[in-house]
């Protein structure tokens, strides 16, 4: 852990994380050009670490939105208990990831490929960029994109609306490249994603778009409606079985959930998971989560061992909450990470369906195909009686160390598909059941509980939000994370100009683009 804040706090201090890289990209000791030329070495080289890089680790992940959606939290009363998962902003580091790690190689990328006479590896490394920007304006808001490696004083941020035109525009072009070259194998040696299948990375672009398309659905309706038909129109597909997904390789490396868990007892399972699996009878949640060896932990459940820490906890000493549920013993050894699955694109389908969107398809089927695909892709049975099952409902969350953590549940939510039902709880329904299979990949979640209030979940225990970071009044959520340190200091003029186009200060309570605020979502 101290490594890992060593690190974000350098990540926070840097002067301007978003001028040109270049420069500090060149390594003297590195093999020769000529040599990297040989079998595309050259430009294709950095994929695989611009791949890893569009996941973040504890700072970015753990300790921010897998906490405040419920997936995990963490055992460990870091900085007195004042922190990211209690609403006090400590660390703020996936802006840099997202400009050193992935923006700066894909720069020298394009550019290679230009002069090397590569074309499709600059498509692909245009693809990745709106794969990673993407997610990082789901985080902050304005981010620097068309203005990337601008050498000027003040380095302008692109508007949310600007920014998801020009990234429906660049999918335009990287679809068309990808469709005239489908037989290209030139990425075949650095693709550890499909072993450079160019038909599997269409229906990532797909895929993408109709995730984009979604997210954007309640505060640009026609333009949402398009975009998403364009996707679903496509003759490449989308990502429709579990053989698509979009998967990441760790590279070697240790999943981090894992690694937080295991190596440094700094995280275990989510409370609000615990409301909803063990409530509905998920037989998902072996997959996801070890039972406590300590059965009292789950008295009002014991034939479910399971226990999770409540989001925004009251954390007193780490030792009260490390016998609570791990993650399961299955992440010590997997070799990749989802980003993309068919079920998130069944789910999305099916509230596509519900907003008439045509090519959708039946919400019915869409959802009930989601849960399904979700099963099956995380190893699970049981699936037909749980999608059966009209009566079962989250259960309220108890914390046998320290009952300021216990909640009545925030939802009554079953899993049975009713065509009785209205749109908003047939959205409840498909939303909450994409939130449990997004396990991992977490972000969107947090998208799509801004953009609705799906699923329903209880607020933070502990709301330690100020005025140095932003108010978030008893009973509410964060809305975003603020901008680095870095560029309020070195880049004080963009983030001005930044703050006009997002309408509202630079702190956690101001609602993204796609947040409109508005309570019903029909």
């Amino acid at each position: 852990m101290k490594k890992i804040l060593f690190a974000s706090l350098m990540l926070i201090a840097l002067v301007s994380c978003t001028k040109d890289f270049e420069s500090t990209n060149q390594n003297p000791n590195q093999i020769s050009d000529q040599l990297l030329k040989q079998d595309f070495n050259l430009v294709g080289s950095p994929f695989s670490g611009m791949l890893f890089n569009l996941f973040g680790h504890q700072v970015e992940e753990d300790l921010c939105y897998d906490s405040w959606m419920g997936y995990m939290n963490t055992p460990t009363d870091f900085v007195g208990n004042v922190n990211n998962t209690t609403y006090y902003i400590r660390w703020n580091s996936y802006w840099g990831r997202v400009y050193n790690s992935v923006m700066s190689p894909s720069k020298q990328v394009i550019r290679l490929a230009s002069e090397n006479n590569l074309p499709l590896f600059a498509t692909w490394a245009k693809l990745i960029r709106v794969l990673s920007v993407s997610k990082l304006t789901a985080i902050h808001g304005p981010v620097i994109y068309s203005n990337y490696g601008a050498t000027t004083a003040q380095i302008n941020y692109d508007k949310e609306s600007d920014l998801y035109n020009t990234f429906f525009l660049q999918l335009d072009s990287i679809q068309a490249d990808f469709a005239a070259n489908k037989t290209y194998t030139g990425f075949a040696k650095f693709d550890p994603s499909y072993k450079g299948s160019i038909p599997q990375w269409q229906k990532v672009v797909n895929s993408l778009r109709l995730r984009l398309a979604i997210r954007l659905s309640k505060v640009a309706p026609a333009l949402a409606k398009t975009q998403g038909e364009k996707a679903m129109a496509d003759p490449a597909g989308l990502i429709t079985t579990n053989a698509d997904n979009f998967l990441v390789s760790l590279n070697g490396n240790i999943m981090p959930v894992a690694q937080i868990c295991f190596q440094w007892d700094d995280t275990r399972m989510g409370g609000v998971m615990e409301s909803f699996l063990v409530g509905l009878k998920d037989n998902r949640i072996s997959k996801y989560y070890s039972p406590v060896a300590d059965v009292t932990l789950a008295a009002d459940h014991p034939s479910v061992p399971y226990k999770g820490i409540r989001n925004g906890s009251y954390n007193v000493a780490k030792a009260d909450k490390v016998p609570y549920s791990k993650v399961s013993n299955d992440f010590n050894s997997v070799q990749s990470r989802r980003a993309f699955t068919a079920s998130e694109v069944a789910f999305l389908k099916a509230e596509a369906a519900l907003r008439g969107w045509t090519g959708a398809g039946s919400a019915k089927t869409n959802y009930e195909n989601g849960v399904k695909l979700s099963f099956e892709d995380w190893g699970a049975g049981g699936v037909d009686a749980y999608l059966a099952d009209a009566t079962s409902k989250p259960i309220d969350y108890v914390d046998p160390k320290d009952a300021r953590n216990s909640n009545k549940a925030a939802s009554t939510i079953t899993v049975a598909w009713n065509d009785a039902d209205n749109n908003e709880l047939k959205l409840e329904k498909i939303l909450t059941q994409k939130y449990i299979n997004t396990f991992t990949n977490t972000l969107e979640a947090w998208v799509d509980f801004r953009r609705t209030g799906y699923p329903k979940i209880p607020p933070v225990a502990k709301n330690d939000s100020s005025p140095d970071w932003g108010v978030i009044p008893a009973g509410q959520f964060i809305k975003r994370m603020p901008f680095i340190n870095g560029e309020r200091t070195g880049n004080t003029a963009g983030v001005a100009d930044a703050v006009t186009k997002m309408g509202g200060p630079d702190d956690i309570a101001t609602r993204l683009w796609f947040d409109t605020g508005v309570a019903t979502n029909f």
